[in-house]
């Protein structure tokens, strides 16, 4: 696969816009917003490019492009930056975290309905030492389904009620300890083509669970990372009770 710095700046732009808007994007939109010193033409001859490299792909003759599995992969692993929760956001994180941990109930129930509500996608966490599963937020998936996602949303929604029987496949898949992100069918526990996942493992007290977020695919995968990321750090051990976890502004 060969795509020269312009085609990579287009294809980061082409999946910000369709996070934005989920609509297909055109020249013209990247012409207008994203600063290409370049002429339309050149662009579409650019999109092109990145069609026949299997990284976008055109829904319809005259609508403009969107990104495909392979390109959200080629932008997961060599585009996508690592970005920091506003401070805001990990102050709330951190202060209902640490205070759960100091009360030592409901933690997992409140942690999965605090990722869901700063993502705005499904959470789960699952601690199979204890056999606890809690999930929140099918109802924000609910919000944007429409005929070509029903079927794939029948799936979450069955794969989330058993997802406890699927723990030790995840736990695998996991067994490196890094935060990982699944795009489509990707997923290793429900292959659905119009959404992904992003997991890890975390650990309370020694015990070990899966801590995910599952959202359609044209989620903010740095936001959501990053999410993950810094809720796993408060569970673990630097989130025990009186640790201090330092608050990066961007």
């Amino acid at each position: 696969m060969t795509i020269n710095d312009r085609q990579v700046k287009i294809l980061a732009s082409v999946i910000e816009e369709y996070t934005k808007t989920g609509l297909p994007v055109g020249s013209g939109v990247l012409m207008r917003d994203y600063d290409f010193d370049v002429s339309s033409a050149t662009l579409r001859n650019d999109m092109s490019h990145l069609e026949a490299q299997e990284l976008l792909y055109q829904p319809h003759t005259s609508s403009g492009r969107v990104p495909t599995d392979v390109g959200y992969r080629y932008f997961v692993e060599n585009i996508m930056p690592e970005r920091e929760l506003t401070r805001a956001q990990q102050q709330a994180l951190q202060k209902e975290i640490l205070q759960l941990r100091a009360q030592n109930t409901r933690l997992m129930r409140t942690t999965a309905k605090l990722l869901s509500t700063v993502s705005g996608y499904a959470a789960v966490m699952i601690n199979p030492q204890t056999g606890e599963k809690s999930e929140f937020g099918m109802t924000n998936l609910l919000k944007n389904v429409d005929q070509s996602n029903i079927d794939d949303l029948c799936k979450i929604a069955e794969t989330l009620d058993y997802i406890d029987e699927q723990c030790d496949t995840l736990m695998e898949q996991l067994k490196d300890g890094d935060t990982q992100i699944y795009i489509g069918e990707e997923n290793p526990i429900s292959k659905t083509k119009n959404y992904s996942m992003v997991v890890s493992k975390y650990e309370v007290d020694g015990n070990e669970g899966v801590v995910a977020l599952i959202g359609p695919k044209n989620m903010k995968y740095d936001k959501n990372k990053s999410l993950i990321d810094y809720v796993k750090k408060l569970l673990g051990g630097a989130g025990k009770v009186g640790a201090f976890i330092p608050i990066i502004s961007i």
